[in-house]
């Protein structure tokens, strides 16, 4: 394994010496935080590293949801946290995606906005008791984002796709979603264009703050900096030590070609925990953490036969019943939660801003986080 002490003066002068901002991530928030200090630092060095040869976490790896709150779980969020947080949670979610397209045209990154759907099943209790509260769902979002009449209940979008035991869905027609894949490459083609510099399969092991500078070791050797950005979400608390970020695995699947078929919008159901969409006449389904917290609290990016067995089982009983469908992909991402969902964006030293515990989130509110870190520094 190559050192850095045994590269070229090149190589070294150019890429890890004299560094002004190092950022460790790559991603979504990472690459956002990378971006808007350029914009602010016109001729400073800034760095990225990624452990992976890809974004590690769930950048990548996510279902491509451009969503900010479905009504069940927003029900189930105000059950626990305040209603101030709830909102102003939800705000962050919806200026992020606003930010998103800013600096990204839809045809770039695949983004559309066909609305979603909250799933009820025929046995459910609460579509009355949600129904009622409509009104102040609708009240807060048009608050939030300028919007009417976000919310309404569909009876008819079980037999419009087919699904079984299910007895209507709550939909949100301003959520949408986008194509993970065209948005790395668009954040790649940025990242080039500004003069940053993207370091892949560093993996860091250990941060040391000095009174002027920061000292990150890595599987290669030290480097050195001006100032750290950690945008690692869920990967932060192996070398911050923070409490207040848990890892969480989420793990999905997509299907074989099912010729001709398609589905309306994106879908959430029990609250969200699990969600799944079409793309290219495939079936996308991910979710089931809610059946094993303890075991899903994990950085192993691997999926698991519990996890993907029940995610197969509702395709057989609820979206595609009766019809033969294969697993073409399965993957596993990792997010990072904790007690409250809102991000743990600051300064936890003079040299050193955080940017992380996005909540399952990251889409929505990546780029808003990466750049309010960037505003710190």
């Amino acid at each position: 394994m190559l050192q850095f002490d045994q590269l070229s003066y090149w190589e070294r002068s150019t890429l890890l010496e004299g560094i002004d901002f190092l950022v460790i991530g790559s991603g979504i928030v990472g690459s956002a935080c990378a971006l808007r200090l350029r914009e602010r630092f016109p001729d400073a060095k800034i760095v990225i590293l990624e452990r992976g040869y890809l974004p590690t976490g769930a950048s990548t790896k996510n279902a491509g949801f451009a969503c900010f709150g479905s009504v069940t779980e927003l029900d189930d969020d105000l059950e626990h946290i305040s209603e101030e947080r709830v909102w102003s949670t939800v705000e962050l979610r919806w200026r992020g995606l606003k930010r998103l397209q800013e600096r990204f045209s839809a045809d770039q990154i695949g983004l559309i906005f066909p609305g979603s759907w909250d799933l009820l099943t025929n046995d459910s209790t609460e579509q009355q008791r949600l129904s009622d509260r409509l009104d102040y769902f609708n009240e807060q979002i048009f608050r939030i984002t300028g919007e009417k009449e976000c919310y309404s209940y569909n009876r008819e979008i079980a037999q419009r796709c087919g699904f079984q035991e299910i007895a209507g869905g709550f939909r949100n027609r301003l959520e949408g979603e986008l194509h993970t894949g065209k948005l790395f490459v668009a954040t790649q083609q940025l990242l080039a264009e500004a003069g940053i510099a993207v370091l892949n399969g560093m993996n860091v092991l250990n941060c040391e703050i000095g009174e002027r500078d920061v000292t990150v070791t890595t599987t290669y050797g030290t480097l050195r900096a001006n100032h750290l950005a950690v945008t690692v979400n869920g990967f932060a608390r192996q070398f911050l030590k923070d409490e207040r970020i848990v890892p969480a695995r989420a793990q999905v699947l997509v299907t074989d070609t099912i010729p001709g078929w398609s589905l309306p919008g994106t879908f959430h159901y029990q609250k969200g925990y699990y969600y799944f969409r079409s793309v290219d006449n495939r079936l996308l389904l991910g979710g089931g953490r809610n059946l094993d917290f303890k075991g899903e609290t994990s950085t192993e990016l691997a999926v698991t036969d519990a996890i993907v067995g029940a995610l197969e089982e509702l395709i057989r009983t609820m979206i595609l019943p009766g019809r033969t469908v294969k697993t073409a992909y399965r993957w596993a991402g990792i997010m990072g939660v904790g007690a409250e969902k809102k991000p743990l964006i600051e300064l936890t030293h003079p040299h050193v801003g955080i940017a992380v515990r996005m909540g399952g989130m990251g889409v929505a509110i990546g780029s808003l986080a990466g750049e309010e870190l960037a505003e710190l520094f």
